[in-house]
């Protein structure tokens, strides 16, 4: 793993999940993160990788080794330019899916991670941001 505290990927593709959930579990295994956090930062990062596809249209994960006093963690950020999330209150109810899924993919990911924000608006796409702390 190089030395590089930040990156962008493209999440135009089934192929380009994998390639997220590479470079994710990589990181993680950088910052020595427990094997259970780093299987929990993997699937939260294959959940919103798969919903930046299916429901924005491809976008980008962005990521960045973060600091906070002692603290060091991982922040990813999943971006598109999708129609956005009407009602996210509702978005993040579990069993709600706008598709076919299980509804688990932003209820279930904010459960695996310490930090989760999201911000979207019809028409101006979305940016979900998760950080998982050592």
């Amino acid at each position: 793993m190089s030395a590089e505290r930040a990156g962008t990927l493209p999440l135009a593709s089934e192929q380009h999940i994998v390639a997220a959930r590479q470079t994710v579990r990589t990181l993680c295994q950088t910052l020595k993160l427990s094997l259970v956090d780093q299987t929990k930062m993997v699937t939260a990062a294959s959940e919103l990788s798969r919903n930046t596809l299916i429901h924005g249209g491809g976008g980008r994960m962005r990521w960045e080794l973060v600091e906070a006093g002692m603290r060091q963690g991982l922040r990813l950020h999943f971006e598109d330019e999708g129609p956005g999330i009407a009602d996210i209150a509702m978005a993040m109810t579990d069993g709600y899916t706008s598709k076919s899924g299980m509804g688990l993919g932003l209820p279930g990911s904010k459960r695996l991670v310490n930090d989760f924000m999201i911000d979207s608006a019809p028409g101006q796409g979305t940016c979900v941001s998760i950080t998982k702390w050592k």
